[in-house]
């Protein structure tokens, strides 16, 4: 399952981490979000212990939102040793996501 990243949280789970991290930008109103949710899902699964998958509920934790620039969601940011290597906006197929993620293995 995908962690809920919040703002308490962030550092320890996405700027500390020592594996890729793929963040998903999201609000519950959002159509395209509801789309890529369970795609996210299935990473987390898949990528366990391999990579950190998890989710930023925007609508609730502003602050990260703003400090990376999200202005459309879905947004997803790969992270790696703390810092943004990659980005999709909008829904993207399971594979293109995954490649990001492989591609910081």
């Amino acid at each position: 399952m995908a962690l809920e990243i919040t703002e308490t949280n962030f550092e320890e789970l996405v700027i500390n981490s020592d594996k890729p991290v793929l963040v998903d930008f999201w609000a519950e109103w959002c159509g395209p979000c509801r789309m890529v949710g369970p795609i996210v899902e299935e990473l987390a699964q898949e990528y366990d212990g391999k990579a950190v998958i998890g989710k930023v509920n925007v609508d609730e934790h502003g602050g990260i939102s703003m400090k990376y620039g999200i202005r459309n969601i879905p947004t997803l940011l790969v992270f790696k040793n703390g810092e943004v290597v990659d980005k999709q906006v909008g829904v993207a197929p399971k594979n293109a996501l995954a490649a990001k993620l492989d591609a910081q293995m």
